[in-house]
Order: structure tokens, then sequence, then C-alpha cells
């Protein structure tokens, strides 16, 4: 039942990230015509900051073990991609686009960390 609960996750987290991402992709280029990975930057922000709301949701308050596979696990791991990412980066650095591939290192890095940061005082903000 477990991986049920987490496949349920992973799907609509996938499809989520496929479309928010996209959305905010198509956008920045419309603005700014820029093939900076925005649409996977956007995405991976939002999934840290629900991370680290929803990860202390789950820990603090008396919910059931099944919403931490469905959410946590499910939707949020396959709404955020390392991989890509990972990918994007090495693609602006072989293009020779070196202050934009360690700006998308160090955006990501620290705005995510910030981001889980801010989920948690989301959480306390609204549950103490």
């Amino acid at each position: 039942m477990k991986l049920m609960i987490i496949g349920l996750g992973g799907f609509l987290g996938a499809i989520m990230r496929y479309s928010l991402s996209g959305l905010a992709q198509n956008y920045a280029i419309k603005v700014s015509s820029t093939l900076f990975p925005v649409g996977t930057l956007f995405v991976n922000i939002v999934g840290c900051l629900l991370l680290g709301f929803f990860s202390s949701l789950l820990l603090e308050r008396q919910v059931n073990p099944d919403y931490r596979f469905l959410i946590n696990i499910g939707f949020l791991g396959a709404f955020t991609t390392f991989s890509t990412f990972s990918l994007e980066t090495l693609q602006l650095i072989e293009n020779k686009q070196y202050l934009q591939g360690l700006l998308n290192i160090l955006i990501s890095c620290i705005i995510g960390l910030y981001a889980i940061w801010q989920g948690k005082a989301l959480y306390k903000l609204i549950w103490g």
C-alpha cells in the first residue's frame, strides 16, 4: 500500500512539475528571451518551500504517516528535480555561459535553503 501512495504522489508531482516549469520557462522566454533554466529553478524553490512546511507539519502534528509518503516522498520527490538542475547547469557551462552556470548553482542552493527555512517558519507562524 505504501508504494501505491508514493506512486500516486509521484504521478501528481511529476505532472505538476512539468506544467509549472513549462509555464515559468515560457513566461521567462517571452519576457526576456532568456535561456536560463527559470522553470527548473522555480519548481525547485517552490518545492523547497513546500518541503519545509510539510516536513514540519507532518513531524509536529498528529498526522497519519501515509501523508509523509504521499506528500514529502511522492509528490515533492517528483515535483523537484536535482538531475534536471544538474543537466541544465552543465549545458550552460558547455555552451560557455559560465556566469549563468555559476548563478544557477548559487541561486538554486542559497534560495533553496532559504525557502526550506521559510516553509518551516510559515508552519510555526500558522500552528505555533
